[in-house]
């Protein structure tokens, strides 16, 4: 395989069109409704628009986690509040989705088979990479060996709230050791003293600038993360009710038992205590 010489580089590039630079041709093709009902081309778009915004989440996830994990944790702000924006682009998706009535649903709900939403595997890596981890959503991605094997990766890894909580420690906050020992895989639960690790945070930000920067970076991506899942819950019950979803979820009754959950709940309970 010989070099590329400058010239050839200066060539292609000078012949590089928008198409060919964001490959369009392949991009627009993958567009592949099942049935001829109008409205279905609008459901399949805004579903693969969400999946190319949590690809570049868990882009900027993994520059974060990154830059914590070295204690850099100024430069990681950037990427963590550019997931907040996305965040919020994708929850107001869900409005555009919403112009599509249950009767217009309904007309192609069939050709969706057992396929669900449910099924993402990279909105489950952003959930674990966020620290909600639940390994019991592997076994949908058993017929996708690399997405299960990323989803796999992300479960044995520390999780971004992890990576923080060993930053508090590293600068001489008192977290417990069985916290920062604790087995990555599973989920997180919620300590008394990580809470009072951060409470001395949140009352003196003038010495712990940089971590209570980080620690609403954090609140950030959860209070975004809560504001989709409850447009999510609105958005369904508007189009299909209290049905069951495709691919056997409980629809409806699920998305609302998700709204309890939080990646950071320190960070959310310490608030009752400031």
């Amino acid at each position: 395989m010989t070099d590329q010489t400058p010239e050839a580089t200066a060539d292609d590039t000078s012949r590089l069109t928008y198409a060919s630079y964001l490959d369009l041709d392949v991009l627009l093709s993958a567009q592949n409704p099942r049935s001829d009902e109008h409205d279905e081309m609008l459901f399949v778009i805004i579903h693969q628009t969400k999946e190319l915004w949590l690809k570049q989440i868990l882009h900027e996830l993994a520059l974060a986690q990154r830059l914590v994990r070295a204690g850099d944790l100024v430069p990681a702000y950037k990427s963590l509040a550019r997931v907040s924006r996305i965040q919020a682009v994708m929850t107001h998706s869900w409005d555009i989705l919403a112009t599509m009535t249950p009767a217009d649903y309904l007309r192609f709900r069939g050709s969706l088979g057992t396929s669900s939403g449910f099924q993402s595997d990279q909105f489950r890596r952003v959930e674990t990479m966020l620290g909600l981890k639940d390994d019991s959503f592997l076994k949908f991605h058993t017929d996708r060996p690399e997405a299960h094997a990323a989803l796999t990766a992300a479960l044995d890894a520390p999780s971004l709230y992890d990576d923080a909580l060993s930053q508090l420690a590293a600068a001489g906050l008192p977290v417990p050791t069985e916290v920062l020992n604790r087995d990555v895989r599973q989920p997180y639960v919620a300590s008394e003293g990580v809470e009072a690790a951060w409470l001395e945070v949140y009352r003196d930000t003038t010495r712990w600038w940089p971590l209570y920067q980080l620690a609403e970076k954090l609140v950030d991506l959860d209070d975004a993360l809560l504001t989709w899942r409850h447009k999510h819950v609105v958005t369904v019950e508007r189009i299909i009710g209290r049905r069951r979803g495709t691919g056997g979820t409980e629809g409806v009754a699920y998305l609302a038992s998700t709204l309890e959950r939080r990646c950071f709940p320190e960070l959310w309970s310490l608030r009752t205590k400031l």
